[in-house]
């Protein structure tokens, strides 16, 4: 008798209970609760009353990448002790707090991949508008030959009390793309920071060619707004929904190819370009990170017509990536984030596709040019980012205000159709049997 393999029979009690157990899984939420996070650290518990006692909490809420640099106990001196040290008083205290705030997840071998001369990074203290310059920003630095990581503002200290250095101690706790809990050594205070600053958000007004002055790295870009007058669009545009630029490094306009003459554009076509870079709501990093929808309109998008001059904006290899049709760049840097503007720096000049591509009126010269490509840091394995999680987050969510309910409904979202389909393999199963 020739042998047949037997399929076990599947009854619908099994499918039910094999489907109740596939879509009881838990859910997650990209609401970051640093208070809750720090409680299971005692070692950390100074520290943890420090931020409980301000808003930093509800800050942090709004966000969904952020690094905090925690100090522990016995590198912390009590409250009052803390405030006569350093010159502070209790109402900017809490900005000394926002500067340990890092609006940026990083990573040990993020940190391992900094260069010796360092890269600034904005911290929440920037979001306040009490920052001047670059003070809302650290500097994070690698020395490779002993793997030390240290961290200070951006300047120089006249007094040896307010010196603001700090070594990185230790990795103590991860979310991946969420939050990184780093302990330091000692409290950082911002350069040049003001004593006498209130805890009252002065209203923005932003002057963006000066931020971009400031920022040090974006002369061509605050020259180019200056002379065309979309800046003051731009500035009009503050309220309501906000703003989000995405702003070329001068490395980036250096490394225009030959053939891309866009100093030579018209005044009009050269306007589009420059609306091409901004989009007409406000993005905070963490929204970039996991935007819903990738295929954006921007400012040029709502001058010409819908459905054309989009950014393509996804997360590639940890880092926020834009895509125009023709090139791809990344962000490099926050240069500004307070609600309702947001400035980033991009390592590429974004070239609408409708001006710079093949089937366009103004070609770059050659209707060939290629992709310029930027690739993102590789992000390395590494403990705290194990293999079946070092890839891009599991569901994407939307500007703020919307942002908490969808990454909350996702989830749920998603296991309803993993059950569904399941259903749908043992239903079929079932009655081949």
């Amino acid at each position: 008798m020739a042998n047949s393999n037997h399929i076990p029979q599947i009854t619908p009690l099994t499918l039910f209970y094999f489907l109740l157990l596939s879509s009881s899984s838990p859910t997650s939420t990209s609401a970051i609760n640093i208070t809750a996070l720090l409680s299971s650290f005692p070692d950390l518990s100074s520290f943890a009353s420090l931020i409980s006692s301000t808003t930093i909490s509800a800050d942090v809420l709004q966000r969904t990448s952020v690094t905090l640099l925690a100090v522990p106990n016995s590198y912390l001196s009590s409250t009052s002790d803390l405030l006569t040290r350093h010159h502070l008083s209790p109402t900017n205290l809490p900005d000394v707090l926002r500067y340990h705030v890092l609006l940026q997840y990083l990573t040990w071998s993020d940190l391992h991949q900094i260069p010796p001369s360092g890269t600034l990074v904005t911290t929440l203290f920037q979001t306040t508008g009490r920052a001047t310059s670059n003070s809302g920003s650290v500097n994070i630095t690698f020395n490779p030959s002993n793997g030390v990581v240290s961290i200070h503002s951006p300047g120089p200290y006249s007094s040896p009390s307010q010196s603001s250095n700090a070594t990185v101690l230790s990795l103590i706790k991860t979310l991946p793309y969420n939050i990184t809990i780093f302990t330091v050594d000692s409290l950082l205070i911002p350069y040049n920071f003001d004593l006498t600053a209130s805890e009252t958000r002065p209203p923005l007004g932003l002057n963006i060619t000066k931020a971009l002055i400031d920022g040090h790295n974006f002369n061509v870009a605050a020259s180019m707004l200056s002379a065309s007058g979309v800046v003051q669009e731009f500035e009009a545009d503050e309220g309501g929904a906000g703003i989000t630029l995405f702003v070329p490094t001068d490395e980036a306009f250096a490394d225009l190819p030959s053939t891309v003459k866009l100093q030579s554009l018209p005044a009009d076509k050269k306007a589009v370009v420059l609306k091409f870079h901004v989009l007409h709501s406000y993005y905070p990093l963490g929204s970039l990170e996991s935007i819903v929808n990738p295929v954006q309109p921007t400012l040029a998008t709502e001058f010409i017509g819908a459905g054309r001059f989009t950014l393509n904006i996804s997360r590639v290899n940890g880092s926020v990536a834009i895509d125009s049709g023709i090139v791809q760049g990344s962000v490099t840097q926050t240069v500004f984030d307070q609600n309702p503007v947001a400035i980033f720096g991009v390592s590429k000049v974004l070239l609408p596709k409708e001006i710079f591509g093949k089937n366009s009126a103004t070609k770059p010269g050659n209707t060939g040019t290629p992709i310029i490509a930027a690739q993102p840091p590789d992000m390395s394995l590494s403990p705290e980012n194990p293999p079946e999680l070092n890839g891009p987050p599991s569901h994407l969510s939307s500007p703020p205000g919307v942002r908490e309910k969808i990454s909350s409904e996702s989830p749920a979202i998603d296991g309803g159709v993993r059950s569904s389909l399941l259903a749908l393999c043992c239903i079929g199963l079932y009655l081949v049997v």
